[in-house]
């Protein structure tokens, strides 16, 4: 399994919930296309973990990275029923950081 981690801080942290929803929306998109596996999205809690990554943490599974360059390509055409959705998650962030995780061993290394 793929995983594309994204940590985000918000403009304005009064949207958290509008952010948490709009990031939904945006993901289940491709889920129902069957591009992405599942996605969790987590908050920093009590001010605990490094400042650096952001107050949100946003994990997409995919299962191979064909699946998730189809999912950057489509994002980044600007289709205009798929930019509805993106365009209400990054108006909302203000620093955003990024990395992509596999599990390990993976189905390359076995054997």
């Amino acid at each position: 399994m793929n995983i594309y981690h994204i940590w985000a801080d918000l403009k304005d942290s009064r949207k958290d919930l509008e952010f948490v929803e709009a990031v939904n929306e945006f993901l289940q998109y491709f889920q129902d296309k069957g591009e992405i596996s599942t996605w969790r999205i987590t908050r920093r809690k009590l001010g605990f973990g490094p400042e650096e990554l952001g107050e949100f943490h946003i994990m997409i599974e995919c299962e191979t990275l064909s699946a998730l360059d189809n999912v950057f390509g489509e994002v980044a055409s600007r289709e205009p029923e798929l930019w509805k959705l993106h365009a209400p998650v990054f108006s909302l962030v203000s620093r955003f950081r990024s990395g992509l995780w596999r599990d390990f061993p993976d189905a390359g290394r076995i054997g």
